[in-house]
């Protein structure tokens, strides 16, 4: 496994094994809270939580999926990178799925309340894996049918905009996930923006 895929998930784990035992303070100080929530009952918005957040879960179930998109996905992902690089766009994957689940959810009158978990990174990901390996065959878990990486990706990025926009399965920050692709593909924009030129 690649280096620094290997170290977020060992980060993710153990992150997750301290904040149960440590009850909602780790959520408190470093899930995602929108910058209206500071009142006696929430702590606010902080500029760190844009990347602390993605290291807390919200259960078990929640902490497996996302790290096995993590190793499914970031490990063909670093080796297609390099670590840099990869790190780089995994940061930016987090932070725009943050930015991207405030502005929508403050537009929408959403709750205050805190947002946790890996999936925007692991979106952008899912991303970068459908754009530089397309016609790999991806079979879905639930239910187990298998499909090419891009239609993967296509159908994942549908059903998210259909359960953001209608509401449906509420509790799970849909827009995040879009906005981790979001970040994933500018990132994609730039590094072939900023490869070496070609030769005719």
């Amino acid at each position: 496994m690649p280096p620094v895929t290997r170290a977020l998930l060992i980060a993710n784990v153990a992150i997750f094994f301290l904040q149960t035992s440590g009850g909602f303070a780790l959520v408190e100080s470093f899930g995602l809270w929108p910058p209206a929530s500071g009142d006696y009952n929430s702590p606010g918005f902080g500029p760190w939580q844009l990347v602390t957040y993605s290291f807390l879960h919200g259960s078990l179930t929640h902490l497996v999926f996302n790290m096995f998109g993590l190793y499914m996905f970031g490990s063909e992902a670093e080796r297609l990178f390099g670590s840099r690089f990869f790190s780089l766009y995994y940061l930016a994957s987090v932070v725009a799925a943050g930015v991207t689940h405030l502005v929508i959810t403050a537009f929408m009158g959403g709750p205050a309340i805190p947002v946790v978990g890996a999936s925007g990174g692991v979106y952008g990901l899912l991303l970068a894996f459908g754009v530089y390996f397309p016609h790999r065959t991806v079979v879905l878990l639930i239910p187990p049918v298998p499909m090419k990486a891009r239609t993967f990706v296509f159908v994942f990025a549908a059903i998210e905009l259909v359960f953001g926009v209608t509401g449906t399965a509420s509790g799970v920050a849909h827009f995040a996930h879009l906005g981790g692709m979001l970040g994933g593909w500018l990132m994609i924009l730039w590094r072939r923006r900023s490869g070496p030129s070609r030769r005719n």
